[in-house]
């Protein structure tokens, strides 16, 4: 295999170093040339992470020249303006979530790797998560039938710092964790005909952003309800994703841990054939690991094989446009603060 030569722009991403250590783990297919971060906060408070360690601290031009590919992972809202810089040299690009910028300056990137023929893999989690996959599996195979209905939730109770650093955001905790959700939503109904958003303020702990939302994604026929909040207690264990169909439903609860053999991820699959009785409880159930394989190294490693031409990105150029966009109509346009709030 002839390896990529990759470099990483920004290490401010709450995921950048968990990226750079999955690309490392793989010499065989990544050279890494080095990294590049413009905000000397973030070295301070990052740059000794063992990610980076060994590795030369360059210029975002240099690590632009020196790569065939890119992981972008920047403060959020310079993710977008990082990715042009580097589709307009040619460069592939992985790029952390959710976009940044106008929908229109996300679009640009998306269309100039497209007519460039660059790779484009957006660092959504679930995409890799093996539940959501089985799930995925059992739509392509018609075992679900017709969808009808998804109900999708991804909760924490955040620390206060945490909170503070989402008033950047408008929409909130909608912006950053809803946008992994709209992602899947998309992913297995396409483009809703309508979207109601419900983005409220709790203002728990004296901070005042959108920490507790709920957005609805109409259909023809289906409905989807996207629920995320910043004050849920033990939200992060209840994180689920409920897909029902004419034939079948899936229920993924929780929908990741921490500690997988305490908590490990749980699928709940019926169908027309389990349950024969109306009023009783008849299911299959399937755990899962969720650990670092699932979320980073499978991604780098596919990451390599789209480059490659080895695999094909399910994730077209299309579909990230329109989780862009479904998410900017939910939050009521993308804005942001850019501050740096511990």
């Amino acid at each position: 295999m002839k390896k990529l030569k990759v470099g990483q722009i920004g290490i401010g991403h709450n995921h950048a170093e968990a990226k750079m250590l999955a690309a490392r783990k793989f010499p065989e297919l990544f050279e890494v040339v080095g990294y590049a971060e413009e905000n000397e906060r973030w070295i301070e408070k990052r740059g000794h992470l063992g990610g980076y360690e060994g590795l030369p601290r360059l210029s975002v031009e240099e690590v632009i020249e020196r790569s065939d590919a890119v992981l972008v992972e920047s403060d959020v809202w310079n993710l977008t303006d990082y990715a042009r810089m580097c589709v307009d040299r040619g460069k592939h690009i992985h790029m952390d979530k959710p976009a940044s910028g106008t929908l229109e300056d996300y679009k640009y990137v998306l269309d100039t790797a497209e007519a460039k023929g660059l790779t484009v893999q957006l660092g959504y989690m679930y995409r890799y998560n093996p539940a959501v996959l089985k799930c995925f599996e059992l739509i392509k195979e018609g075992k679900l039938g017709e969808i009808y209905s998804i109900n999708a939730e991804m909760s924490t109770r955040h620390p206060v710092d945490y909170k503070r650093w989402l008033t950047n955001f408008g929409g909130g905790i909608m912006y950053i964790l809803g946008s992994h959700l709209v992602d899947l939503i998309v992913y297995m109904l396409g483009e809703p005909k309508r979207v109601t958003p419900f983005l409220k303020h709790t203002c728990l702990d004296g901070v005042d952003f959108e920490d507790n939302n709920l957005a609805v994604l109409e259909y023809d026929k289906a409905l989807a309800r996207i629920f995320v909040s910043s004050v849920e207690v033990n939200g992060y264990g209840r994180r689920q994703l409920v897909v029902s169909g004419s034939k079948g439903t899936v229920d993924i609860c929780p929908l990741e841990s921490v500690t997988t053999e305490e908590s490990p991820i749980t699928m709940r699959y019926s169908d027309t054939d389990i349950a024969v009785k109306p009023y009783a409880d008849c299911k299959r159930s399937e755990t899962f690991r969720d650990d670092a394989r699932c979320r980073y190294d499978l991604m780098m490693q596919d990451f390599y094989a789209y480059i490659k031409g080895a695999k094909q990105n399910p994730f077209t150029y299309r579909h990230d446009y329109l989780v862009q966009k479904v998410l900017s109509e939910i939050v009521g346009g993308v804005r942001f603060c850019g501050k740096d709030i511990d």
